[in-house]
Protein backbone atom coordinates (compact mmCIF):
# COMPACT_ATOMS: atom_id res chain seq x y z
CA UNK A 1 0.00 0.00 0.00
CA UNK A 2 1.58 3.47 -1.16
CA UNK A 3 2.62 5.69 1.90
CA UNK A 4 0.78 8.97 1.78
CA UNK A 5 3.18 12.22 0.65
CA UNK A 6 3.81 13.97 4.12
CA UNK A 7 2.25 17.50 3.82
CA UNK A 8 4.97 20.70 3.54
CA UNK A 9 6.49 21.39 6.53
CA UNK A 10 5.50 18.35 8.06
CA UNK A 11 8.44 16.64 8.61
CA UNK A 12 10.18 19.67 10.08
CA UNK A 13 7.24 20.42 12.39
CA UNK A 14 7.39 16.04 13.58
CA UNK A 15 11.64 16.92 14.40
CA UNK A 16 10.48 19.91 16.30
CA UNK A 17 8.02 17.76 17.90
CA UNK A 18 10.47 15.54 19.51
CA UNK A 19 12.25 18.19 21.65
CA UNK A 20 11.60 21.00 23.64
CA UNK A 21 11.61 24.08 21.45
CA UNK A 22 14.81 26.29 21.54
CA UNK A 23 15.04 30.03 21.34
CA UNK A 24 17.87 32.55 20.79
CA UNK A 25 16.84 35.65 22.26
CA UNK A 26 19.23 38.80 22.42
CA UNK A 27 18.98 41.66 24.53
CA UNK A 28 22.00 43.83 24.66
CA UNK A 29 20.87 46.70 26.80
CA UNK A 30 19.51 46.97 30.61
CA UNK A 31 16.24 47.93 29.39
CA UNK A 32 16.02 44.52 26.98
CA UNK A 33 17.25 42.51 29.86
CA UNK A 34 14.04 42.86 32.01
CA UNK A 35 11.76 43.03 28.94
CA UNK A 36 13.48 39.31 28.04
CA UNK A 37 13.42 38.02 31.56
CA UNK A 38 9.74 39.03 31.40
CA UNK A 39 8.75 37.37 28.23
CA UNK A 40 11.43 34.19 29.29
CA UNK A 41 8.55 33.63 32.20
CA UNK A 42 5.77 33.81 30.36
CA UNK A 43 7.30 31.57 27.37
CA UNK A 44 7.81 29.04 30.33
CA UNK A 45 4.18 29.83 31.96
CA UNK A 46 2.56 28.60 28.47
CA UNK A 47 5.14 25.61 27.31
CA UNK A 48 7.51 24.66 30.40
CA UNK A 49 10.02 22.69 28.31
CA UNK A 50 11.49 25.87 26.07
CA UNK A 51 15.06 26.47 26.18
CA UNK A 52 16.69 29.66 25.68
CA UNK A 53 20.04 30.86 24.65
CA UNK A 54 21.80 34.01 23.55
CA UNK A 55 22.77 37.50 24.78
CA UNK A 56 21.49 39.42 28.23
CA UNK A 57 22.19 40.37 31.42
CA UNK A 58 22.01 39.22 35.24
CA UNK A 59 17.96 39.30 34.53
CA UNK A 60 17.89 36.95 31.57
CA UNK A 61 20.79 34.93 33.49
CA UNK A 62 18.51 35.01 36.43
CA UNK A 63 15.23 34.05 34.31
CA UNK A 64 17.24 30.45 33.45
CA UNK A 65 19.21 31.32 29.93
CA UNK A 66 22.06 29.92 28.75
CA UNK A 67 23.71 33.57 28.30
CA UNK A 68 26.11 33.23 25.47
CA UNK A 69 27.35 37.19 25.40
CA UNK A 70 27.03 39.18 28.32
CA UNK A 71 24.99 42.61 27.38
CA UNK A 72 27.38 44.10 29.41
CA UNK A 73 29.98 43.42 26.32
CA UNK A 74 28.24 45.35 23.57
CA UNK A 75 27.76 48.24 26.10
CA UNK A 76 28.76 51.33 24.53
CA UNK A 77 26.63 54.69 23.43
CA UNK A 78 27.50 56.79 20.44
CA UNK A 79 29.74 56.17 17.60
CA UNK A 80 33.28 57.98 18.97
CA UNK A 81 32.01 55.67 22.11
CA UNK A 82 31.70 52.35 20.02
CA UNK A 83 35.28 52.59 18.48
CA UNK A 84 37.06 51.09 21.76
CA UNK A 85 34.20 48.08 21.94
CA UNK A 86 34.87 47.44 18.12
CA UNK A 87 36.50 43.61 18.77
CA UNK A 88 34.22 42.67 21.19
CA UNK A 89 31.33 43.49 19.61
CA UNK A 90 32.68 41.77 16.44
CA UNK A 91 33.53 38.66 18.53
CA UNK A 92 30.01 38.46 20.43
CA UNK A 93 28.39 38.97 16.73
CA UNK A 94 30.13 36.39 15.51
CA UNK A 95 29.38 34.14 18.26
CA UNK A 96 26.03 34.55 18.16
CA UNK A 97 25.65 34.09 14.20
CA UNK A 98 27.11 30.70 14.17
CA UNK A 99 24.53 29.93 16.84
CA UNK A 100 21.65 30.97 14.34
CA UNK A 101 23.17 29.08 11.50
CA UNK A 102 24.56 26.38 13.26
CA UNK A 103 28.09 26.82 13.01
CA UNK A 104 30.21 23.76 14.11
CA UNK A 105 27.24 21.25 14.87
CA UNK A 106 25.48 23.87 17.34
CA UNK A 107 21.89 23.09 17.25
CA UNK A 108 20.17 25.97 15.65
CA UNK A 109 17.04 27.63 16.83
CA UNK A 110 13.53 27.42 16.10
CA UNK A 111 12.91 31.07 16.95
CA UNK A 112 15.08 34.33 16.69
CA UNK A 113 13.70 37.04 19.22
CA UNK A 114 15.01 40.33 18.80
CA UNK A 115 14.66 43.06 21.79
CA UNK A 116 15.35 46.81 20.53
CA UNK A 117 19.06 47.26 20.44
CA UNK A 118 18.76 47.90 16.50
CA UNK A 119 22.52 47.93 14.89
CA UNK A 120 23.55 44.54 16.50
CA UNK A 121 19.89 42.79 16.15
CA UNK A 122 19.19 44.49 12.46
CA UNK A 123 22.61 41.95 11.37
CA UNK A 124 21.45 39.16 12.83
CA UNK A 125 17.91 39.25 11.77
CA UNK A 126 19.24 39.18 8.23
CA UNK A 127 21.42 36.16 9.25
CA UNK A 128 17.92 34.52 10.32
CA UNK A 129 16.12 35.15 7.40
CA UNK A 130 18.97 33.44 5.33
CA UNK A 131 19.22 30.52 7.22
CA UNK A 132 15.27 29.89 7.43
CA UNK A 133 14.69 30.79 10.96
CA UNK A 134 11.71 33.04 11.66
CA UNK A 135 12.40 36.10 13.16
CA UNK A 136 9.85 37.58 16.48
CA UNK A 137 10.96 41.50 16.90
CA UNK A 138 9.92 42.80 21.00
CA UNK A 139 10.14 46.04 21.48
CA UNK A 140 10.94 47.19 18.12
CA UNK A 141 13.78 49.49 17.86
CA UNK A 142 13.05 53.31 17.67
CA UNK A 143 13.58 53.63 14.02
CA UNK A 144 11.05 55.90 13.40
CA UNK A 145 12.52 58.67 15.27
CA UNK A 146 16.38 58.49 13.90
CA UNK A 147 16.46 56.24 11.27
CA UNK A 148 13.19 56.61 9.07
CA UNK A 149 14.98 55.18 6.21
CA UNK A 150 15.51 51.87 8.32
CA UNK A 151 11.64 51.53 8.59
CA UNK A 152 11.36 48.68 5.43
CA UNK A 153 14.58 47.41 6.20
CA UNK A 154 13.11 46.10 9.61
CA UNK A 155 9.73 45.32 8.31
CA UNK A 156 11.67 43.47 5.54
CA UNK A 157 14.16 41.23 8.02
CA UNK A 158 11.23 40.16 10.43
CA UNK A 159 8.14 37.73 10.25
CA UNK A 160 6.40 39.40 13.40
CA UNK A 161 7.12 42.96 15.44
CA UNK A 162 5.48 42.68 18.65
CA UNK A 163 5.43 46.33 19.11
CA UNK A 164 4.53 48.48 22.75
CA UNK A 165 3.37 51.63 21.44
CA UNK A 166 0.13 52.52 19.41
CA UNK A 167 1.44 54.28 17.05
CA UNK A 168 4.35 51.86 15.79
CA UNK A 169 1.83 49.65 14.57
CA UNK A 170 0.35 51.70 12.59
CA UNK A 171 3.79 52.67 10.78
CA UNK A 172 4.31 49.03 10.36
CA UNK A 173 1.26 47.95 9.45
CA UNK A 174 1.27 46.58 5.20
CA UNK A 175 5.06 46.31 5.62
CA UNK A 176 4.96 43.17 7.76
CA UNK A 177 3.07 40.75 10.39
CA UNK A 178 2.55 43.70 13.43
CA UNK A 179 0.62 43.60 16.75
CA UNK A 180 0.08 45.63 19.38
CA UNK A 181 0.75 44.09 22.35
CA UNK A 182 0.74 46.69 24.98
CA UNK A 183 3.68 48.26 26.99
CA UNK A 184 5.57 45.84 29.44
CA UNK A 185 6.56 48.44 31.75
CA UNK A 186 2.62 49.10 32.74
CA UNK A 187 2.65 45.80 35.20
CA UNK A 188 6.35 46.09 36.15
CA UNK A 189 6.69 49.61 37.30
CA UNK A 190 5.47 49.92 40.99
CA UNK A 191 7.13 50.78 44.01
CA UNK A 192 7.51 48.35 46.79
CA UNK A 193 7.82 50.50 49.66
CA UNK A 194 6.48 53.70 51.14
CA UNK A 195 8.31 56.62 50.00
CA UNK A 196 8.59 57.29 54.15
CA UNK A 197 10.40 53.55 54.80
CA UNK A 198 12.24 54.56 51.77
CA UNK A 199 13.89 57.39 52.88
CA UNK A 200 13.96 55.76 56.34
CA UNK A 201 16.21 52.89 54.81
CA UNK A 202 18.72 55.13 53.49
CA UNK A 203 18.68 57.83 55.99
CA UNK A 204 17.28 60.58 54.24
CA UNK A 205 15.50 63.46 56.02
CA UNK A 206 11.60 62.85 55.58
CA UNK A 207 10.90 66.57 55.39
CA UNK A 208 13.13 68.01 53.38
CA UNK A 209 13.03 67.63 49.19
CA UNK A 210 14.74 64.60 47.98
CA UNK A 211 16.22 64.02 44.64
CA UNK A 212 16.83 60.71 42.88
CA UNK A 213 19.73 60.66 39.98
CA UNK A 214 19.59 58.12 37.38
CA UNK A 215 22.42 58.69 35.26
CA UNK A 216 21.97 55.75 32.59
CA UNK A 217 22.34 52.49 32.26
CA UNK A 218 25.89 52.71 30.87
CA UNK A 219 29.27 53.68 31.80
CA UNK A 220 29.83 56.49 29.35
CA UNK A 221 26.58 57.73 30.04
CA UNK A 222 26.98 57.98 33.61
CA UNK A 223 30.18 59.68 33.26
CA UNK A 224 28.66 62.08 30.37
CA UNK A 225 25.73 63.28 33.05
CA UNK A 226 26.43 62.27 36.55
CA UNK A 227 29.10 65.13 37.15
CA UNK A 228 26.85 67.68 35.85
CA UNK A 229 23.91 65.88 38.10
CA UNK A 230 25.48 65.65 41.39
CA UNK A 231 27.00 69.63 41.58
CA UNK A 232 23.69 70.67 40.41
CA UNK A 233 22.17 69.15 43.91
CA UNK A 234 24.82 70.55 45.69
CA UNK A 235 24.06 73.58 44.10
CA UNK A 236 20.80 72.84 45.32
CA UNK A 237 20.92 71.74 48.95
CA UNK A 238 19.07 69.49 48.79
CA UNK A 239 19.62 65.84 49.52
CA UNK A 240 20.07 63.09 46.75
CA UNK A 241 20.13 59.49 46.12
CA UNK A 242 22.09 57.94 42.98
CA UNK A 243 19.95 54.80 41.39
CA UNK A 244 22.29 52.28 39.80
CA UNK A 245 21.19 50.75 36.64
CA UNK A 246 23.56 47.80 37.25
CA UNK A 247 25.65 47.07 40.32
CA UNK A 248 28.62 47.15 37.77
CA UNK A 249 28.55 50.73 37.27
CA UNK A 250 29.21 51.69 41.19
CA UNK A 251 33.11 51.83 40.14
CA UNK A 252 32.17 54.44 37.98
CA UNK A 253 30.03 56.30 40.02
CA UNK A 254 32.15 56.63 43.12
CA UNK A 255 35.02 57.61 40.81
CA UNK A 256 33.05 60.50 39.65
CA UNK A 257 30.98 61.53 43.37
CA UNK A 258 33.42 60.05 45.96
CA UNK A 259 32.17 61.83 48.59
CA UNK A 260 28.32 61.00 47.76
CA UNK A 261 25.57 61.11 47.41
CA UNK A 262 24.60 57.53 48.40
CA UNK A 263 24.73 54.83 45.07
CA UNK A 264 21.53 52.40 45.34
CA UNK A 265 21.01 49.34 42.73
CA UNK A 266 17.98 46.86 42.80
CA UNK A 267 15.69 50.17 44.50
CA UNK A 268 15.32 51.96 41.45
CA UNK A 269 11.28 52.56 41.43
CA UNK A 270 11.13 52.85 45.10
CA UNK A 271 13.63 55.84 44.66
CA UNK A 272 11.82 57.44 42.15
CA UNK A 273 8.63 57.15 43.87
CA UNK A 274 10.16 58.44 47.17
CA UNK A 275 11.41 61.56 44.91
CA UNK A 276 9.87 65.03 44.88
CA UNK A 277 11.95 65.34 41.83
CA UNK A 278 13.59 62.89 39.30
CA UNK A 279 16.95 64.07 37.22
CA UNK A 280 17.83 61.21 34.61
CA UNK A 281 19.00 60.81 31.12
CA UNK A 282 17.32 59.78 28.17
CA UNK A 283 16.15 56.48 27.62
CA UNK A 284 13.54 53.88 28.94
CA UNK A 285 13.85 55.19 32.43
CA UNK A 286 11.66 58.18 31.35
CA UNK A 287 9.02 55.92 30.79
CA UNK A 288 9.38 54.60 33.75
CA UNK A 289 9.17 57.43 36.07
CA UNK A 290 6.16 59.10 34.10
CA UNK A 291 4.33 55.67 35.21
CA UNK A 292 5.14 56.43 38.65
CA UNK A 293 4.26 60.13 38.09
CA UNK A 294 7.46 62.21 39.31
CA UNK A 295 8.47 65.03 38.06
CA UNK A 296 11.41 65.30 35.92
CA UNK A 297 14.08 66.69 33.99
CA UNK A 298 15.49 64.49 31.21
CA UNK A 299 19.05 64.67 30.21
CA UNK A 300 21.01 63.86 26.85
CA UNK A 301 24.76 64.42 25.90
CA UNK A 302 26.84 62.45 23.75
CA UNK A 303 30.31 63.28 22.67
CA UNK A 304 30.19 66.13 19.61
CA UNK A 305 30.65 63.82 16.52
CA UNK A 306 27.94 61.44 17.81
CA UNK A 307 25.84 64.31 18.76
CA UNK A 308 26.62 65.71 15.27
CA UNK A 309 25.69 62.47 13.19
CA UNK A 310 22.65 62.03 15.37
CA UNK A 311 21.19 65.57 14.73
CA UNK A 312 21.44 64.48 10.88
CA UNK A 313 19.17 61.42 11.82
CA UNK A 314 16.59 62.47 14.27
CA UNK A 315 13.11 62.95 12.98
CA UNK A 316 11.36 63.46 15.95
CA UNK A 317 10.86 66.95 18.39
CA UNK A 318 11.45 65.25 21.84
CA UNK A 319 14.02 62.74 22.67
CA UNK A 320 11.89 61.75 25.73
CA UNK A 321 9.52 59.10 25.57
CA UNK A 322 6.48 61.28 28.04
CA UNK A 323 6.83 64.22 25.51
CA UNK A 324 7.25 61.62 22.22
CA UNK A 325 3.75 60.12 23.69
CA UNK A 326 1.90 63.54 24.86
CA UNK A 327 3.20 65.11 22.00
CA UNK A 328 4.32 68.29 24.18
CA UNK A 329 6.81 69.40 26.76
CA UNK A 330 5.48 68.24 29.22
CA UNK A 331 8.32 67.79 31.10
CA UNK A 332 11.86 69.57 30.14
CA UNK A 333 14.89 68.37 27.97
CA UNK A 334 18.50 69.59 28.73
CA UNK A 335 20.46 68.71 25.40
CA UNK A 336 24.37 68.17 24.79
CA UNK A 337 25.69 72.12 25.94
CA UNK A 338 22.93 72.73 27.82
CA UNK A 339 23.72 70.00 30.37
CA UNK A 340 25.49 71.86 32.46
CA UNK A 341 24.86 72.49 36.82
CA UNK A 342 23.47 76.02 36.28
CA UNK A 343 21.02 75.07 33.94
CA UNK A 344 19.82 71.39 36.01
CA UNK A 345 20.15 73.22 38.79
CA UNK A 346 17.40 76.28 37.53
CA UNK A 347 14.90 73.67 35.67
CA UNK A 348 15.18 71.59 39.26
CA UNK A 349 14.58 74.72 41.20
CA UNK A 350 11.92 75.75 38.72
CA UNK A 351 9.85 72.60 39.66
CA UNK A 352 10.80 71.91 43.28
CA UNK A 353 9.74 75.93 44.01
CA UNK A 354 6.48 75.81 42.31
CA UNK A 355 3.72 73.42 43.62
CA UNK A 356 1.48 74.37 41.10
CA UNK A 357 3.98 73.26 38.08
CA UNK A 358 4.84 70.14 39.77
CA UNK A 359 1.09 69.00 40.11
CA UNK A 360 0.70 70.18 36.56
CA UNK A 361 3.58 67.74 35.70
CA UNK A 362 2.08 65.02 37.41
CA UNK A 363 -1.35 65.32 35.40
CA UNK A 364 0.58 65.32 32.32
CA UNK A 365 2.36 61.94 33.21
CA UNK A 366 -1.02 60.53 34.21
CA UNK A 367 -2.21 60.41 30.72
CA UNK A 368 0.94 58.51 29.99
CA UNK A 369 -0.77 55.16 31.16
CA UNK A 370 -3.74 55.25 29.67
CA UNK A 371 -2.00 55.28 25.93
CA UNK A 372 0.00 52.55 26.74
CA UNK A 373 -2.77 50.08 25.87
CA UNK A 374 -3.53 47.07 29.08
CA UNK A 375 -1.32 45.58 30.72
CA UNK A 376 0.01 41.81 29.86
CA UNK A 377 2.55 42.46 26.81
CA UNK A 378 5.41 40.09 27.42
CA UNK A 379 1.81 37.36 27.93
CA UNK A 380 0.52 38.48 24.41
CA UNK A 381 3.95 38.45 22.91
CA UNK A 382 4.91 35.07 24.15
CA UNK A 383 2.00 33.75 22.50
CA UNK A 384 2.84 35.19 19.64
CA UNK A 385 6.17 33.11 19.73
CA UNK A 386 4.86 29.96 20.40
CA UNK A 387 2.54 30.56 17.42
CA UNK A 388 5.65 31.53 15.80
CA UNK A 389 7.71 27.98 16.47
CA UNK A 390 4.80 25.97 15.42
CA UNK A 391 4.17 27.41 12.61
CA UNK A 392 6.41 25.90 9.65
CA UNK A 393 7.91 29.68 7.86
CA UNK A 394 7.37 29.13 4.31
CA UNK A 395 10.35 30.18 1.26
CA UNK A 396 12.11 33.22 2.57
CA UNK A 397 14.01 36.36 1.29
CA UNK A 398 16.85 38.54 1.94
Amino acid sequence: MTQPTPAPGAAASATRAKRSPLVLLVAGEASGDLRGAELIGELRALRPDVRVTGVGGDRLRAAGMDVLVDAAELSAMGVTELFGRVGSIVRSYRRVRGAITGANGAERPDLVVLIDFPDFNLRLAKVARRTGIPVLYYVSPQVWAWRRYRVRTLAKRVDHLAVVFPFEADLYRGLTEVSFVGHPALETVRATSAPADVRRRHGLAPDRPLVTLLPGSRGSEVRALLPAMAEAVRRLGVQAIVALAHESLRPVAQEICPDGPPLVHGETWDLVAAADLVLLSSGTATLETALLERPMVIMYRLSPLSYGLARMLVRVPFIGMPNLILGKAAVPELIQADVTPERIAAEARGILDDPARAAAMRADLARVRALLGEPGAAHRAAGIALRMIDEQPGPRST
